[in-house]
């Protein structure tokens, strides 16, 4: 029995919470992540002790402000195995980060003629920014097609990296199919051409162990509230001397040097990037998520995600009308399906009746519905509250939406 790492009860209260008479099972992660007690603590605290604005002031709610602010970027810093803190950017969440590479770093290093590659199984996050690169810069965007089981082979690699090949965008995970990308292997290839990688770690940061250096990516992005954090925060890690050479994208307060009436110049490295007032209380939540996941470890949330999502496919496999898709091993912790004959939305209703919360729709992959020739798919989501029961939960679901429909 594959029971929850985590105590559900006391460290999550929002999974205390009844829907429609039920105990809730919340199979949506991949979405949003639930919050711990103690992020929620973590932010509270800030707001009720230290609330003051950071790099600004000398009084001593600054200071506290400043060094928590600080202290949460080390956190993350050591949490994806950056070389120094500065490497990471705070951001909205993956989707900002992701628009700052393609802006900052594209719009001065990619030129007509070079290659953009993608997969088709990209969130619009990662897959518009790049599209829009092309369209201002007149690069081409070229395609790593899918095996039949929606996995990236080494040779498709292979086939769509060239010399002309400036950037690659890949998520490590995918948010529909719960592939497992081969990150390390397509960087070695890219880099070989004397191009960069970008990796959006949206839905890997949080459930696997992140070490940037091993992965091999020059920049990854990725989202604090998928990762037991607070909506509205977020980071892109880059290499140091990348980020260097970029331009920033938003201008304003604290991420100048110098300014007179006709130049300005830019402050070093993070600052450049995070003009305005800062999501500080967010960031503080982001360090205490950090230091849950840390507490929890993340080989066990990996090897707990994996386990969820294979018994997961196995049992809707075996459901007669029942549609899933990905590959069945390795299976991160999305897992998409259709029922025969009954919309997603449909399908997503009568689950909530019943106190499951999945989502259903396009989940922002549009281009991977149209490679699955559907419209729309529901999906659960696991994450380390979850446990067996859940699934059996969202297997007697899928079995009352069939007696519902057929009544």
């Amino acid at each position: 029995m594959i029971q929850p790492l985590v105590d559900v009860s006391r460290d999550f209260p929002i999974l205390n919470r009844r829907i429609n008479g039920h105990r809730l099972v919340y199979l949506d992660s991949a979405a949003t992540s639930q919050k711990p007690e103690s992020v929620i603590e973590a932010v509270d605290a800030y707001y009720h002790q230290s609330n003051a604005n950071v790099f600004r002031s000398v009084h001593t709610l600054a200071e506290e402000s400043t060094t928590q602010f600080t202290e949460a970027r080390e956190k993350v810093g050591r949490f994806i195995g950056a070389s120094q803190a500065e490497e990471v950017v705070f951001t909205r969440g993956t989707t900002e980060g992701l628009n700052m590479v393609a802006r900052g770093f594209g719009d001065r290093f990619v030129k007509e003629g070079d290659e953009i590659v993608l997969s088709p199984m990209e969130h619009h996050s990662n897959l518009i920014p790049w599209q829009q690169l092309a369209r201002r810069t007149g690069a081409v965007l070229r395609y790593i097609e899918l095996a039949d089981d929606g996995t990236i082979s080494l040779e498709a690699i292979r086939e769509a990296v060239t010399p002309r090949t400036r950037l690659l965008a890949l998520s490590r995970i995918s948010n529909v199919l719960g592939t497992i990308n081969p990150i390390p292997e397509a960087a070695d290839l890219v880099h070989r051409h004397g191009g960069i990688v970008v990796v959006d770690g949206a839905q890997s940061v949080p459930h696997e162990p992140t070490d940037v250096q091993a992965l091999g990516a020059d920049f990854l992005a990725f989202s604090g509230h998928k990762m037991c954090g607070p909506t509205g925060i977020g980071a892109l890690w880059g290499k140091m001397p990348l980020l260097e050479r970029m331009d920033p994208i938003m201008y304003g307060g604290e991420m100048i040097s110098y300014v007179d009436r006709e130049t300005a110049t830019w402050a070093e490295v993070p600052q450049k990037f995070e003009g305005g007032t800062p999501n500080i209380a967010g960031a503080i939540g982001l360090g205490a998520a950090v230091d849950y996941l840390t507490q929890v470890g993340m080989e066990a949330i990996h090897r707990h995600s994996l386990a969820l999502a294979e018994l997961a496919f196995a049992t809707l496999e075996s459901i007669p009308g029942v549609s899933v898709y990905g590959p069945a091993h390795p299976h991160a912790a999305a897992l998409s399906f259709n029922i025969d004959g009954i919309h997603p939305h449909d399908v997503a209703q009568v689950f909530d009746s019943q106190g499951v919360a999945v989502r259903a729709g396009h989940h922002c992959a549009q281009p991977l519905m149209q490679w699955l020739g559907v419209g729309s798919t529901a999906r659960a989501s696991f994450y380390l509250y979850n446990g067996e029961d859940d699934i059996q939960r969202l297997k007697d679901a899928i079995l009352e939406t069939k007696r519902y429909f057929k009544r």
